[in-house]
């Protein structure tokens, strides 16, 4: 099979779909793999690294695009919409519950989209392709909460992990999945008070195992929320709804609560967002002041450190890229994973998560 890997588009997205020693075992495979010139230069990886595992090196993004299996890291942007192809195989993220334009995009030109975020292991909920990639977006949102918690950022001037005789800032994480148990990982590592708030009793008993008294572990409901948010230097939205768009957990009245120069960081903005006044930013401007707080709302996060995630989301991804390489739309049968990692195919949305947030393109 050709498979083809683009240069990423969106802002300083530095991540490649494929790593040179995934393109070696491909390679190893049979298949023909193209990649763009430049593509895995922010990561890390040469043209010739690419070329020494067998690769080939395209000039244009369309030469990388016309192939029978495209690997990406994020969603096509606007500019790439002209690319896809019927008949095509796309695999990568894709969050289409925020995405109303892109889903019709991908409806119309007759591609077969996998999103990595909906690729769920049979019987055990597991997204074992989202995984990776929350774990570093877990850990960097408290790097990037402290960093512009400080003064000259716009913050408030607080250094989470305090100093002897100065208590510690406080981090309200709304959430305790993967990207919440990271995120508490790092804050309490700072020195921080840390609270996470989710509904599941069973994670916050599993948690508890964690962290056992270093964490606050609250059922989250609106007043438990409320007094959280309002009391934090650092607020964190962990929210995940497989498919779905996040729901809104802290309003915009909320925020107003807090005090000015706090900082929120939404994980969960490429889904939606799960704060009220929180909408989608990037790399170049990162933040911006709503009702006196920060908001950092970066849908790409783990593109901040490439060399690191490029490696990691490979690990998890290559089995599935294999499987779509040596039997093609057949892996969809074999492998009940990708199978539910289908979003759109033959003209038609198909995942249910994804269809319940635009039923009217069923």
């Amino acid at each position: 099979m050709e498979i083809g890997v683009p240069k990423e588009t969106k802002d300083q997205e530095f991540r490649v779909g494929l790593s040179p020693s995934s393109v070696r075992v491909l390679s190893e495979n049979g298949h023909a793999i193209f990649v763009q010139n430049a593509a895995g230069n922010g990561a890390g990886f040469t043209d010739d690294d690419y070329v020494n595992a067998g690769a080939s090196i395209v000039a244009t993004p369309s030469e990388a695009w016309s192939r029978d299996l495209v690997v990406k890291v994020k969603e096509p942007l606007e500019q790439e919409y002209k690319f896809l192809q019927k008949g095509q195989l796309l695999f990568t993220y894709l969050h289409l519950a925020a995405d109303r334009k892109l889903t019709e995009n991908l409806i119309d030109c007759g591609v077969t989209a996998i999103a990595y975020e909906t690729v769920e292991q049979p019987g055990s909920n597991k997204l074992p392709l989202l995984t990776p990639m929350s774990i570093i977006a877990g850990r960097l949102a408290v790097q990037f909460g402290a960093r512009f918690l400080e003064s000259q950022q716009g913050g408030r001037g607080v250094l989470l992990g305090g100093v002897p005789g100065v208590k510690p800032g406080r981090v309200a994480i709304v959430g305790g999945g993967v990207v919440g148990t990271e995120a508490a990982k790092i804050a309490v590592g700072m020195g921080a008070t840390v609270q996470i708030l989710d509904v599941n009793v069973e994670r916050l008993s599993y948690l508890e195992t964690l962290f056992g008294s270093r964490v606050e572990l609250l059922y989250s409901n609106s007043t438990q929320i409320e007094t959280a948010v309002k009391e934090a230097d650092l607020v964190i939205g962990a929210v995940l709804v497989p498919g779905r768009r996040a729901p809104i957990l802290v309003s915009r009245d909320l925020v107003k609560q807090m005090r000015r120069g706090s900082v929120i960081v939404d994980v969960a903005v490429d889904q939606g967002g799960c704060v009220e006044t929180l909408h989608t930013t990037s790399h170049t401007n990162p933040v911006y002041v709503e009702e006196g707080v920060l908001h950092y709302g970066v849908p790409n996060m783990p593109g901040a450190v490439p060399w690191t995630s490029t490696q990691a989301l490979n690990n998890s991804t290559l089995p599935y890229v294999l499987q779509l390489s040596n039997l093609g739309i057949q892996a969809l049968q074999e492998n009940q994973a990708l199978a539910k990692g289908v979003n759109v195919q033959n003209h038609r949305l198909v995942h249910p998560a994804v269809l319940s947030c635009f039923p009217d393109l069923a």
